[in-house]
């Protein structure tokens, strides 16, 4: 793996490696660099980071689209967010002086995605509200893959999707990093889960224990005369209204990923869809919430989900592991390793 260049930089008095951009564009806008190292305010924690991991949300934002991405997280012409990487786990460095419910030495971990992101580097300084202590039987790697994939999943099913125990869940793109968490927590939810991926991915699919997987190389879903209660599409490549046939009268089907076009496509027209249909057509943009990490932290320390790690990257080669991911081959989570 090719390794970034250093970026040489003025000095400070205390500076940490952080990976950062100035310009939108492929990986190699990404560079290391020298930084001043943070001081956490009033109700702000100061996290040494052990590791991140790469969603979706991250190469959008390095590319600057769609252009929604500029809208909502950065500059029209230059990217406001610095430096990347919503996912966190690490250790708690320093305290503000109004934070109580952590203390240096702690273990910690979480989703950065509003608040500024800044995962890619040595250190963060976040609020201390979106920090969850981290799942005991976790490692600091296994843990950065967890917070915006699993509550994405977590929302997608539970609230999005309704789910109900005994409902038949169909998962597209289920080796994907939101897809591998979903196929785990609708079965914990009580679920009777299929789970669609394609073949070279099938072995690691099966691994997450589903009921039934498909091929879908192999075998079309959508005429294979199965219904189903909530169908949670997190590999959107064919249009919403093709899986009306499979989808149960009252069903739901949720939109959580894939090309931008079918999303917004559901986001605008969904609610018109469902009224001619009969059926729940929702696109999910999901929120960051402390309970929801909670909620997986529990699952993850009862044995009901096991993070799905595919390789590991080190600081310094994250556009490395941005371009790995952009090909879509990853097979659950790509975590950058910092330390």
């Amino acid at each position: 793996m090719t390794s970034l260049p250093a970026i040489p930089m003025a000095s400070p008095a205390d500076p940490m490696q952080a990976v950062v951009q100035s310009v939108y564009g492929s990986p190699d806008v990404l560079a290391l660099a020298t930084v001043e190292k943070p001081i956490p305010g009033e109700n702000e924690v100061l996290v040494r980071v052990q590791a991140s991991s790469i969603n979706a949300g991250d190469w959008h934002l390095m590319r600057g689209t769609p252009w929604l991405i500029r809208l909502m997280f950065g500059g029209l012409r230059r990217p406001r967010v610095p430096t990347l990487g919503s996912d966190v786990a690490g250790q708690v460095e320093a305290v503000g002086q109004a934070v109580t419910q952590f203390q240096p030495g702690d273990a910690v971990f979480g989703d950065l995605s509003e608040v500024g992101f800044g995962a890619f580097a040595e250190y963060v300084c976040v609020p201390a509200a979106v920090l969850v202590a981290k799942p005991t039987n976790l490692s600091f790697e296994a843990a950065a893959s967890v917070p915006l994939a699993a509550v994405t999943a977590l929302q997608g099913l539970r609230d999005a999707g309704q789910l109900q125990p005994g409902q038949k869940v169909l998962i597209n793109g289920a080796s994907g990093g939101v897809g591998s968490f979903a196929v785990q927590i609708a079965k914990a939810l009580g679920a009777e889960v299929t789970a669609v991926c394609s073949g070279p991915k099938m072995a690691m699919v099966r691994s997450l224990n589903p009921d039934h997987t498909v091929d879908y190389t192999q075998t079309d879903v959508i005429q294979s005369g199965q219904r189903y209660d909530l169908i949670l599409d997190a590999a959107a490549y064919r249009a919403a209204q093709d899986y009306l046939p499979i989808l149960a009268a009252g069903g739901s089907y949720v939109m959580i990923g894939g090309a931008t076009d079918r999303f917004f496509q559901v986001l605008l027209l969904g609610g018109l869809f469902s009224k001619l249909s009969g059926r729940r057509l929702v696109a999910l943009a999901a929120q960051p919430k402390t309970d929801d990490l909670v909620t997986i932290k529990t699952m993850i320390e009862a044995g009901k989900i096991v993070p799905a790690v595919d390789r590991r990257f080190a600081l310094k080669d994250i556009a490395t592991a941005m371009r790995y991911v952009e090909q879509r081959q990853v097979q659950g989570k790509a975590v950058v390793t910092v330390r």
